[in-house]
């Protein structure tokens, strides 16, 4: 065979066994095709970010416990004291309000959700604090932590989403931490959550993520579906939300919002829960709770319902009422301390 054309024979099997094994190496997928690795996987694109939020991942989450540390006592009295305590999540220090019965315990413990406070204006305590020695004063230690930005907490993440999500895991890290501070004189057995306007929805979603019987009283709470819960209040920002819709319009370029949004999760619920809705109230319209209960009571969840005539967003006009029901309700379900 003359070796000019044996060399040609050679270069095109050469190519044939080379167009062989890309071909090996293709799949189909997304209308294309895709090229696998030497090591047949198949090359994919980095993950997001913020894709580990999603609330089906954050369930199978590990919560990392970490020391519950008294910082500073602010108030001594007879029946109880109050301080200001701090604990870890993510690795970023985040403080909080703590009120602790006199006595050698153990105690019930109440974790306390606030509502959205101008982060110009919050002191350590807001929204909590008077419901908080209520609930002390008849032998429950609270913790209601100030979050992110607020109080003595270390600064959240730039990004206003992941600054969202890690609230969630604040809390579940909170949760985890009550065993291991043995310095704490707490029940881990006994723990209830009382949460207020857009605290009730980070409430919902723990009992969802934790699936635990943690017996729940929710006021006035935030309960529409991930973006909306947050695209009704843009009114509210100086610039009418220009910047948070530009913001989340980035944001659903890369993410599924319904991966994000509590009420796709409803069924994960396991624990009683009480809710107030005052028919004064300007921020949360009364129809969101009444369709958030029939949704829990198909459900097949146990649901106390009030409504108050005269109450607003804060139950004033019919406070008194608001947290003595409460008190029903957490020595029905926790038991006297």
């Amino acid at each position: 065979m003359n070796k000019r054309i044996l060399i040609i024979l050679l270069i095109f099997l050469g190519l044939i066994a080379l167009a062989a094994g890309i071909w090996a190496k293709m799949r189909w997928e997304n209308n294309g095709w895709i090229l696998l690795s030497p090591l047949g996987k198949i090359e994919q694109e980095k993950e997001k970010p913020l894709a580990k939020y999603e609330l089906e991942r954050l369930k199978d989450r590990e919560a990392q416990p970490s020391q519950i540390v008294w910082d500073k006592e602010i108030n001594k009295g007879t029946r109880f004291t109050s301080y200001i305590f701090s604990y870890k999540s993510e690795g970023k220090k985040i403080s909080g309000l703590a009120n602790v019965p006199a006595g050698n315990g153990p105690f019930p413990v109440i974790i306390m959700l606030r509502g959205w406070v101008d982060p110009g204006v919050y002191e350590t305590g807001v929204g909590t604090q008077r419901a908080g020695e209520v609930l002390a004063d008849n032998g429950y230690l609270t913790l209601a932590p100030d979050f992110l930005g607020y109080g003595e907490s270390d600064m959240p993440p730039n990004d206003v989403w992941e600054e969202r999500f890690l609230k969630n895991i604040s809390i579940l890290d909170l949760l985890a931490s009550i065993g291991p501070s043995t310095s704490l004189r707490a029940d881990s057995n006994r723990v209830g959550i009382w949460a207020h306007s857009n605290g009730g929805l980070s409430a919902l979603t723990i009992l969802e993520l934790t699936g635990k019987n943690y017996p729940t009283t929710l006021w006035a709470p935030v309960s529409q579906f991930f973006p909306y819960d947050v695209l009704y209040y843009i009114f509210e920002a100086d610039d009418k939300g220009k910047a948070l819709r530009k913001s989340l319009a980035e944001f659903e370029k890369d993410y599924d919002t319904e991966k994000y949004s509590y009420d796709n999760y409803l069924s994960w619920i396991k624990a009683p829960i009480q809710l107030h809705q005052g028919l004064l109230d300007p921020y949360i319209p009364v129809s969101w709770s009444d369709q958030l209960v029939e949704k829990l009571e198909g459900l097949e969840n146990e649901v106390y319902y009030f409504k108050y005539v005269s109450a607003g967003h804060h139950m004033e006009g019919s406070w008194e009422l608001v947290v003595q029901r409460d008190l029903e309700f957490f020595k029905k379900e926790l038991g006297k301390n």
